[in-house]
Formats: structure tokens, C-alpha cells, sequence
């Protein structure tokens, strides 16, 4: 029968769970500690690689290589795994002289990787050895060789690969930020990876991309009733009608807003007779069609307004952007 603790939940569950999760965080941390000139070499190495780095591993090594090649990728270092066992059939001919070869193995003595390996140096491509035993086989081919060991799986029968995979993981996630730092990866390059993600559509959807075009932006001309201008409003889902004069050609003179109307009706009183070129908001605050979304969101919020004009690059109205066309499109 299990033991309760004070919460009532069973105690065994969550002693082996916290006594996991400490051999893990150990592992992790004596990995900090045992990094050297080696771990330097290997990022100087992929950074003057020509082609590309080949993960590579079978087994639980393989679940961590795919991950790792994963995160290489998407921090601007370009990679892609290969598994072991599917290498010594094959798949070897996707590595080239130009690559680098990272083979994870806990023990090193991976037949299947050990096949590999030989292969791989003679046609001049280079071996980073990710192993649990320095000594090991795969550690003396490599030309680089970085050490996570761990003193105890946390499986309690110290068989079942998890503190070895976590430090592992560990060390290729160190060394895909290492790679991420020396590149000057930014925040921009990183949005290219992943373009269906949040990141990517705040930093690489422009104002041309969200905004209604000009011919669905409501439009008044300066000698229109507020009473028009109010229909106008409420049929254009904006909250606003661009301006434009009577004369002129029609250029574009300013914006009249739901908040113009309230501070209009709080100084004039009764505006049935009054003209909306009288109460508009002249010199609008406006935007480019080629800036970013985001650009537009921080210049609303810094000026506490939901709607922009947007101008082309000699000053004509090209279309109009609001605080809820950006919700729609996820960039806020």
C-alpha cells in the first residue's frame, strides 16, 4: 500500500519524481564545469564549415540528435539528421567532404556509428564526438570530442538512458547558442525560420500586408455634415473617415474620428449644421505602407489612438489601418 503525504497525494510518486529531476539538474550542471578549449573548437569548427552539419545517432542518441539538428537549424547554423542506421544502408551519400559530422553515442561504442565514421574522414569531412566516455572508440576518431558523461542515470536501475539524454540535449543546445552568438543570429533571422509562428508575423508582416486599400477607406470631403460623416463612419467599420478637400484635386486634409466627435459635441454642443473640416483632426498621425506591423501598433499605443492613414511615399492615401485589423492578423 502507498504512503500518503500531507496533501494526500501518494509520496513515493513524487520522492522518485523530485529525486529524477535533481540526478538530472546535477547532470546538467556538472557539464558547465567541464567545458574547455574543445568545446571552442567544435563551434570554430562548424562556423568555417562549407556545407552543412549532419547529426547523426540511433536509439535514444537519435531522438536527441533529431532535436539538436533541429535547433541548429532554426538558430542559423543549417542541419539535418541522419540516422545511424540508415546511414550504413544508404543514406551515407548525403554527407559530403564539405560537412560536419556531430555522432552522439552515451557509451561511444556504437557499431553503426562506427561504421560510419572511418567513411566519413577519408572522403575530409570532420567528426564532433558528443559521448558519456572519453575514452570510448567514437571519442578517440573525433576530431573533437565533448564529454557528457553523467555519474547515474536517474532510472533507478541506472540502465534506462535519462540522465545521459538530458545532459546530451543539454550540451547541443549550448552549443547551437554558442553557434547562435558567434553568427549574430537577431531576432529578425530567427522569424525567417519560423515565419508561421507568433514571431514571425510580428516581425515580418509590413502595413501593406494588414491595411484596407484606398478604395475601402470611408471618405468625406471637408464640407460634409458631421451627421453624413457619422454614416460614413458607422458603414466603413473604422471608427474613422479620411478627409479630403473640396477643391484641390481632393488632397487629403485629416481624419475624423469617434473621439473628434466627442470633443466636438463637448465644445460646439449641437453639430447638425457644422461642417466636419471644422472639427476634423488635422496633420493626422500617418504610416508607409513598407514599415512593419508592429511599427504601427507602438505608434498607436504611443499615442493612444486605434486607426492610422496610411500615405505612399509622395503623400497620397494608399489605405488605413486599425487596431483590429492587427488583432485579426495576429501581429498584436
Amino acid at each position: 500500500m502507498s504512503q500518503t503525504g500531507a496533501s494526500g497525494l501518494p509520496s513515493r510518486p513524487i520522492e522518485m519524481a523530485r529525486r529524477v529531476l535533481q540526478i538530472e539538474a546535477d547532470a546538467v550542471a556538472a557539464l558547465g564545469k567541464r567545458l574547455d578549449g574543445d568545446f571552442v573548437h567544435a563551434v570554430e569548427m562548424i562556423l568555417a564549415c562549407r556545407g552543412r552539419v549532419i547529426v547523426c545517432g540511433i536509439g535514444k542518441s537519435g531522438h536527441i540528435g533529431r532535436k539538436i539538428a533541429a535547433t541548429l537549424a532554426s538558430t542559423g547554423t543549417p542541419a539535418y539528421f541522419v540516422h545511424a542506421a540508415e546511414a550504413v544502408h544508404g543514406d551515407l551519400g548525403m554527407i559530403t567532404r564539405e560537412d560536419v559530422l556531430i555522432a552522439l553515442s552515451n557509451s561511444g561504442e556504437n557499431d553503426e556509428l562506427l561504421t560510419i565514421v572511418p567513411l566519413v574522414k577519408r572522403q575530409g569531412g570532420r567528426l564532433i564526438a558528443i559521448t558519456g566516455n572519453p575514452a570510448s572508440s567514437l571519442a578517440r576518431e573525433a576530431d573533437v570530442h565533448l564529454d557528457a558523461g553523467v555519474t547515474e542515470e536517474a532510472c533507478p536501475l541506472n540502465l534506462a538512458p535519462t540522465a545521459s539524454t538530458t545532459a546530451a540535449l543539454a550540451l547541443g543546445d549550448a552549443l547551437a547558442v554558442a553557434l547562435l552568438d558567434a553568427r549574430g543570429f537577431s531576432p529578425e533571422d530567427f522569424a525567417r525560420s519560423h515565419p508561421g509562428g507568433a514571431l514571425g508575423r510580428r516581425l515580418l508582416t509590413h502595413v501593406s500586408d494588414v491595411m484596407r486599400p484606398a478604395d475601402r477607406v470611408p471618405c468625406v470631403l471637408e464640407t460634409t455634415s458631421i451627421v453624413d460623416a457619422l454614416v460614413a463612419i458607422s458603414s466603413g467599420g473604422m471608427g474613422m473617415v479620411a478627409v479630403r478637400g473640396a477643391g484641390n484635386g481632393g488632397a487629403l486634409l485629416g481624419i475624423f474620428t469617434d473621439g473628434d466627435l466627442r470633443r466636438a459635441m463637448q465644445k460646439l454642443g449641437d453639430l447638425r449644421d457644422t461642417p466636419v473640416g471644422q472639427v476634423m483632426t488635422r496633420q493626422p498621425r500617418t504610416i508607409a505602407p513598407g514599415r512593419l506591423a508592429v511599427e504601427a501598433v507602438q505608434l498607436m499605443e504611443d499615442h493612444k489612438i486605434t486607426q492610422l492613414l496610411v500615405l505612399d511615399a509622395d503623400g497620397r492615401l494608399c489605405g488605413a489601418i486599425s487596431m483590429h485589423d492587427l488583432f485579426r492578423a495576429k501581429v498584436v
